[in-house]
């Protein structure tokens, strides 16, 4: 076993061209009790491909085993459902080739029921031998309800890896597959006493939660490299996804996966979400973005679910399944919704019309996103922190601000400003990588700690001395003339955490701090909330400048994520325009338009798309209910390249472009919930939709 600790040295195996996903896509759960009897009795090929054509699918995951810890085909290794009579796998990837629809197979890793009972010595433990799993198990009485998604979590580790391997090449030698979808790994340290066993063989000492942390890992990712060299040698250019891992926000395992890099063993980058009930409508754009440089097919997931996966007749209206597949386009991704397989093996009519409804739509601009590369003069640079990474990410998308996540990017030349969050854990290299880009003329706005080194020396020059922490528990802005527009008072306005303590010293004050009388507390208190600031403005101040850099002392970001102020998101905005005055596109659309520019180089061609919807809270769901006519929106184009046509997507509507301050616009004079603006180049070879837009509106 001492293998194991060398692992992390391993470089991940690359293979051949990987074949291209399906841009309609299907995610068919069938997580089965066996309780059930009659699995598939009523299962029919014809009904199954009459769904598919009426959903407009031409591509879908199907079940090998589901989080039961049954299988679905015909099984030596695994256990064929108790109440399945035929090899259902079979079946259903026949009926997807005769119709020409590709059929990846679905495969459980980290909930399978019958595993967890058959190998208790598989189940992940915490460093207090249990799971928050097991405790409510243990809780609940035999007619209390189980809540929902409560399954005990498996490490691939400890023979479990073997097992899964042992079925994953079964499924590879019996059957003509597509594609794996491997569900559930989740990067949190094992604590299980088969695993405490084997790293003290290996002489891990497991009172060091980071090396025993560091250890789960590599076995996480010996499996998956295992797994892949396994499926490349019988299928060599086949898509493998491992979910769970291209999770990058909101939990203790979303950030080892950022650690550790664990979606690079994905051929693929599938960006699992229900909008609805998980983290709402504005974490698929940022993650599209993150995984965007990777060069790897992104596909981007939600449910037909009003709640979420596993919910029997709950239906998501089709109008948001139209709008949701839209933007899943427009920012570059195939498009997946997820449906559950009744038991019976019938596939549910009404749910492929909806879908059907919403994959029509992308059929008529897929051309004109999937795969399309992300571009603008913006970089956002994502720290480790989900309320610093989210509300920066939620600034940007409610100001209509085009933006690259800029991690992974190797080239930053077409860059002009980075915007550097206020929770961003800067290291030497990374400054050292962004002080190139200041000299050569790039501009930062940089937030709260991030500019302080672990010693409390400044990474970068911002033109002021640092004093320490705060002395209050909240504090207020007052902005200068130079960051003043309509949306911004000129009266202090309250900050829900007070800043970090900065006094110029050759830097531009652009806002100032006025204090707090004091802090509240028990014994210091005045009216109900915060206590009223002092009239003169403090030593330390809120925003500075110098040169090519602007300074911001709050944490901007984290207040708005928690607070929703739209006064910090307007100095936000304000402030960025100070220095971002050549965006690549830019457009009047209000806080709930999103707008993305995809650059298409085969086509010669961008594309900026644009979104209009309105999520609203109801109970415990966010829905998207009325998609309303949008009129006479304004596209600022600023692209540095010569302009020979721009038309609309997917009516085909010739825009005129008009000229003012050297500047290109055009205007829509409708649409509704998205449409996309196309910009061919000049030199282009015509592509037969935009010989239609010439030889209708010429």
């Amino acid at each position: 076993m001492k293998k194991l600790t060398l692992l992390i040295l391993i470089p991940i195996l690359s293979f051949g061209q990987i074949i291209k996903e399906g841009s309609r896509q299907i995610h068919l759960d069938f997580h089965t009790s066996g309780l059930i009897e009659n699995i598939g009795e009523n299962f029919s090929k014809e009904q199954f491909k009459k769904a598919l054509k009426v959903g407009n699918v031409n591509s879908i995951n199907i079940f090998g085993k589901g989080h039961h810890g049954y299988s679905y085909y015909n099984t030596e290794i695994g256990t064929r459902h108790p109440n399945l009579k035929f090899d259902l796998l079979k079946e259903q990837i026949e009926a997807c080739h005769e119709m020409g629809v590709t059929a990846q197979v679905y495969f459980t890793v980290g909930w399978s029921q019958k595993d967890a009972d058959d190998h208790p010595e598989w189940i992940l433990k915490d460093k207090n031998g249990t799971t928050n799993k097991l405790e409510i198990l243990k809780k609940l009485g035999p007619n209390d309800r189980l809540p929902n998604f409560t399954w005990r979590l498996l490490a691939p580790s400890n023979g479990y890896d073997e097992f899964i391997l042992r079925q994953v090449e079964e499924i590879c030698v019996n059957y003509d597959i597509d594609g794996f979808w491997f569900d559930i790994l989740q990067a949190f340290p094992n604590y299980s006493e088969a695993n405490k066993k084997l790293m003290i063989e290996d002489g891990i000492d497991i009172n060091n939660d980071q090396a025993v942390l560091n250890y789960s890992i590599n076995q996480m990712k010996s499996f998956m490299e295992r797994c892949n060299k396994l499926i490349h040698s019988h299928k060599p250019n086949i898509p493998i996804y491992y979910n769970g891992i291209t999770k990058i926000t909101g939990s203790p395992y979303a950030m080892n996966n950022l650690k550790y890099n664990l979606f690079d063993y994905n051929t693929k980058q599938d960006l699992e979400d229900l909008p609805t009930t998980w983290d709402g409508y504005d974490i698929f754009p940022f993650r599209s973005k993150f995984f965007a440089s990777d060069g790897k097919q992104i596909v981007a997931m939600s449910g037909k679910f009003h709640s979420a996966w596993g919910e029997f007749g709950g239906f998501k209206h089709r109008d948001a399944l139209l709008y949701e597949a839209a933007s899943m386009v427009a920012f570059g991704a195939n498009v997946n919704i997820g449906d559950q397989l009744h038991p019976s093996g019938l596939m549910d009519m009404d749910t492929y019309k909806n879908i059907g409804y919403a994959f029509d739509y992308v059929k008529k601009i897929e051309d004109y996103g999937i795969g399309g590369k992300h571009v603008s003069r913006v970089g956002y640079y994502s720290p480790l922190n989900t309320k610093s990474g989210e509300g920066t990410a939620r600034m940007l998308l409610e100001n209509q601000i085009n933006f690259n996540v800029i991690n992974r990017m190797d080239d930053w030349s077409q860059l002009e400003t980075i915007i550097i969050p206020s929770a961003t854990q800067l290291n030497q290299k990374i400054v050292n990588r962004l002080n190139s880009f200041t000299n050569r003329g790039g501009k930062l706005l940089i937030m709260g700690k991030s500019v302080l080194k672990p010693n409390k020396d400044l990474w970068f020059d911002i033109g002021a001395d640092y004093l320490g922490q705060p002395n209050f528990d909240i504090d207020y802005t007052v902005i200068s003339k130079k960051l003043k527009n309509e949306n911004l008072v000129e009266s202090p306005f309250l900050n829900y955490n007070a800043a970090l303590r900065f006094k110029a010293n050759d830097g531009e004050i652009l806002a100032s701090i006025k204090e707090p009388y004091f802090s509240r507390t028990p014994s210091s208190f005045s009216s109900h909330q915060n206590t009223p600031n002092k009239l003169e403005n403090s030593e330390h101040a809120a925003v500075f400048q110098k040169n090519n850099i602007i300074y911001v002392a709050h944490n901007l970001d984290i207040m708005y994520f928690s607070s929703g102020a739209r006064i910090h998101r307007e100095l936000f905005k304000s402030v960025l325009d100070l220095i971002h005055t050549n965006p690549m596109v830019r457009t009047n659309l209000q806080s709930s338009g999103r707008i993305n520019l995809l650059h298409q180089p085969e086509h010669n061609r961008y594309v900026a798309h644009l979104l209009y919807a309105t999520p609203i809270q109801r109970g415990r769901a966010q829905v998207i209910e009325d998609l309303v006519p949008i009129y006479n929106t304004t596209v600022e184009l600023n692209i540095d390249k010569k302009i020979k046509n721009v038309y609309t997507v997917p009516n085909y509507k010739k825009l005129k472009v008009q000229k003012k301050n050297g500047k290109n616009f055009v205007n829509i004079p409708e649409f509704k919930a998205h449409v996309a603006v196309v910009i061919e180049l000049s030199l282009i070879h015509i592509s037969e939709p935009t010989r239609q837009a010439e030889i209708s509106y010429a």
